[in-house]
C-alpha cells in the first residue's frame, strides 16, 4: 500500500501562482496545506475557490522558522514541501507515486530543479545544478538556518535523489527579483553581524566577479545565451551585496553626525586676519 503524502505550500501574496501550484499537486497529494503568512492580494480566496486544501496561518519571521512551524501541521508521515512558484510535472509525479508505493529505502529525497528566468529555461551556470530537499519523512526533517535560505535537513542523513526535475519559475520580473534580493542580502548581513563574523575584504572586492566567472565560464552559463548572462550577473550582484551590506552595517556614517562634526570643525578653525594694503601718502610743505 502506498504511503499517503501531505504537500505543504508556504506562501504570501501568490495570486498569480497558487492555482497552478495546487493543481500540479493533485496527482501526488492526499492532503494539501497552504501555510499562509498574511496574504492580502486574494491568494486565499483562490485557495478556497479551488477547494480541497487546508489553510493554516501564522506571522512570518523567516523561511526556516515558518516552515518548521508548518511541517508538524501535516497529517501524514511523508511530506512534500513546495513553493508557490514551483510545479510538479507529470513525470515527477509518476516517480513520486512509484517511490511511495514501494519499500522506502530513504528518509528524504533531493530533487533537481528546472529553473526558468523570465520564461527562459536555464540549463547551465549556477542554476543548472540547483537541487533542494523536498520529499521526506515529517518527523525526521527540519529546516536549519536563521534566514530565508534555510536548508531542509533529514536527521538520519539517509537520503536519495529523484531523477525527474521540479519546475521552478524563479523570476517573472526584475522588480520581483530585486525585492527578493534586497530581503535576502539584508537578512544575511544582519545574521553575520550578530554572529560577529569578520568582514572578508577578498569576498567584498572579488566575491562578485568570481561568482560571475564561476557561473558564466566554469559552469558554462554562456551556453544559455543572454538569459545565462543575466543570471550570472545577478549571482554576482547577490554575492557582492551580502558583503556590501555587512560593511554598511559596521562602517556607514550617520549623516546628521557627520554634518555636526563638519560644523564643529569649521567653528574651530583659526580666524585669519586680513589687512588691507595702504598706499603711503606724502605731505608737501607749502
Amino acid at each position: 500500500m502506498a504511503q499517503p503524502l501531505t504537500a505543504i505550500i508556504p506562501c504570501k501574496n501568490e495570486r498569480p501562482n497558487i492555482r497552478s501550484c495546487i493543481e500540479s499537486l493533485r496527482a501526488i497529494a492526499d492532503e494539501i496545506i497552504v501555510a499562509d503568512s498574511g496574504s492580502t492580494d486574494g491568494t486565499l480566496d483562490i485557495v478556497r475557490e479551488i477547494g480541497g486544501c487546508r489553510i493554516v496561518q501564522r506571522d512570518y519571521v523567516h523561511s526556516g522558522d515558518f516552515k518548521n512551524w508548518a511541517i508538524p501541521q501535516a497529517k501524514h508521515a511523508w511530506i512534500f514541501m513546495i513553493d508557490a512558484d514551483e510545479r510538479v510535472s507529470q513525470e515527477l509525479a509518476a516517480e513520486i507515486r512509484q517511490i511511495l508505493a514501494a519499500e522506502l529505502r530513504h528518509d528524504g529525497y533531493w530533487v533537481y530543479r528546472e529553473n526558468y528566468f523570465l520564461g527562459h529555461r536555464i540549463r547551465f551556470g549556477d542554476w543548472g545544478s540547483d537541487k533542494v530537499m523536498r520529499l521526506c519523512r515529517r518527523d525526521a526533517s527540519r529546516y536549519v538556518g536563521d534566514n530565508d535560505h534555510a536548508e531542509l535537513l533529514v536527521s538520519t542523513r539517509n537520503v536519495g535523489f529523484l531523477r525527474e526535475r521540479l519546475t521552478h519559475f524563479t523570476m517573472c520580473s526584475y522588480d520581483q527579483y530585486l525585492a527578493k534580493l534586497t530581503r535576502y542580502t539584508t537578512w544575511q548581513a544582519q545574521q553575520w553581524d550578530a554572529q560577529r563574523i569578520p568582514q572578508n575584504r577578498w569576498r567584498l572586492m572579488w566575491g562578485g566577479p568570481y561568482r560571475f566567472f564561476r557561473s558564466y565560464i566554469l559552469r558554462l552559463g554562456f551556453l544559455d545565451g543572454l538569459p545565462g548572462f543575466h543570471v550570472s550577473v545577478l549571482m554576482a550582484i547577490y554575492a557582492y551585496l551580502k558583503q556590501a551590506r555587512l560593511w554598511e552595517l559596521r562602517h556607514a556614517r550617520d549623516l546628521s553626525d557627520l554634518a555636526a562634526q563638519r560644523t564643529a570643525d569649521h567653528d574651530e578653525r583659526p580666524v585669519e586676519r586680513r589687512f588691507e594694503k595702504s598706499t603711503p601718502t606724502c605731505s608737501h610743505a607749502a
